[in-house]
């Protein structure tokens, strides 16, 4: 019996060679081996309790982040979803947001600002879940991950509950001291007192200068490259001469050249390998690493 057909039977899905690509901003890549959506937070920790121990687990959010290699992911692929880790409860008297992993963090934005909770509103933009945050302190307009948060819960490889507080992340750029391992549920945020107009306001501006400087109506994974010290990945790509320039379907935006996006019918690989060339050749003429912030999973053909 292969550990496929050992595996307990959910109250949440178990999908099999589950294509991944329609999860994926940028719309490339193959099949999790196993796709598993579940209830909730017990219905997580079971599934991972009773999982082999060799089974690698990978933990996919809303995909705006990430490449997908095309011969697909091995092991269980964990998706949430659902009430169960997308409610948003909202504290206006002490300021502070509770948040389900799966919550958008534009939708976080939101919330925070209807109930006059100020601080939060840079995660307008930002294109990505309250999981994926809480992995790599993301951030952008000033604010970080890191700025806010208070706590986090989540379930490790074992299916124990863990909860963290936010000195247990040692936050840097992008950057957490967690263990990967960690499957986020959700966390609580503390902001500050607030206008309700002035946060929407602020919000309305961060979306204003996205959409004129971004292509965030492209099939793209948000910035490709992490800013190297001293540097701007863009003003990098930029100068080595890759903006616009095509490679297969994939190619650096003409509007942000740190934005990879998929022309049209591009491959995980071509995705991949042109960030690797842009990566050798600003290596070659600048003498800086560029490092990817895009996330890449799975196995290449």
């Amino acid at each position: 019996m292969t550990w496929r057909e050992g595996l307990p039977r959910p109250r949440g899905r178990l999908l099999f060679d589950e294509p991944l690509a329609p999860l994926t901003w940028l719309r490339a890549g193959g099949r999790a081996e196993v796709l598993f959506l579940p209830a909730d937070e017990d219905d997580l920790a079971g599934m991972l309790a009773a999982l082999p121990v060799e089974v690698p687990v990978t933990v996919l959010g809303v995909g705006s982040n990430l490449i997908v290699r095309d011969g697909g992911v091995d092991g269980l692929v964990v998706r949430l979803g659902g009430r169960a880790f997308g409610e948003i409860e909202v504290e206006p008297e002490v300021s502070r947001v509770v948040a389900g992993a799966a919550v958008l963090d534009a939708a976080l934005a939101r919330a925070a600002a209807a109930a006059g909770v100020g601080g939060l509103e840079f995660y307008a933009g930002i294109p990505g879940t309250v999981g994926g945050a809480l992995t790599m302190n993301a951030g952008c307009y000033g604010g970080e991950t890191g700025d806010w948060l208070v706590v986090a819960w989540g379930v490790d490889r074992a299916g124990q509950r863990r909860v963290f507080t936010l000195a247990d992340f040692a936050y840097g750029y992008r950057h957490s001291q967690v263990s990967p391992d960690i499957l986020w549920t959700g966390a609580v945020f503390q902001g500050r007192p607030g206008k309700q107009l002035d946060i929407e306001a602020s919000m309305a501006a961060i979306t204003r200068r996205r959409e004129t400087t971004q292509p965030i109506r492209e099939k793209t994974g948000g910035s490709t490259f992490k800013n190297p010290p001293g540097h701007s990945a863009w003003r990098l790509v930029d100068e080595a001469g890759w903006r616009g320039k095509a490679w297969g379907g994939a190619m650096f935006s003409p509007l942000h050249a740190n934005f990879l996006i998929n022309t049209g019918q591009a491959t995980a690989a071509d995705l991949e390998d042109l960030g690797e060339a842009v990566r050798a050749d600003v290596q070659s003429k600048f003498g800086v690493t560029l490092e990817w912030e895009i996330k890449r999973i799975g196995r290449r053909q």
